[in-house]
């Protein structure tokens, strides 16, 4: 791999609840997880003092209570909760759940992408100055 580059890959069948990611990818400006529940398990209520965190459930239905009221996710869905507020997981299904969790305290630095038209392009511009490329004809693509 490419320095500045890290790959890591989630594991369903992971026997911890809390699977760490940040590390594993030397990820240094925010907070990221991979949750497990099975059927019954349940977080600790908690609050950040300064982060915000959003939940994606990745599989099963996820229950997020906040300050004590509960608020039910599906697959692909996302919750965002801010700092102060208390909030926990838990699963009351009876499948297995997991959740990604990304968690940050700074602001956001938007547009600080830069783009280029090509690999050999030595000149880069904000992104919205490079038009997005023509799609890739089908005898690219890869079968299943």
């Amino acid at each position: 791999m490419e320095d500045g580059v890290a790959r890591a890959k989630l594991n369903p069948d992971d026997p911890e609840r809390f699977v760490p990611l940040r590390r594993a990818l030397g990820v240094t400006s925010f907070g990221l997880n991979q949750m497990l529940l099975r059927p019954g398990q349940r977080g600790r209520i908690h609050r950040h003092e300064r982060q915000e965190e959003v939940y994606l459930v990745l599989a099963g239905r996820l229950t997020v209570e906040i300050e004590g009221e509960p608020h039910d996710l599906e697959a692909g869905e996302l919750i965002r909760v801010g700092p102060g507020v208390r909030r926990r997981v838990l699963n009351l299904g009876p499948e297995l759940v997991s959740v990604l969790a990304v968690g940050g305290a700074t602001p956001h630095e938007g547009r600080d992408g830069l783009a280029y038209e090509d690999w050999d392009d030595d000149d880069p511009r904000p992104p919205q100055e490079v038009p997005l490329p023509e799609d890739l004809p089908a005898s690219q693509l890869r079968s299943a």
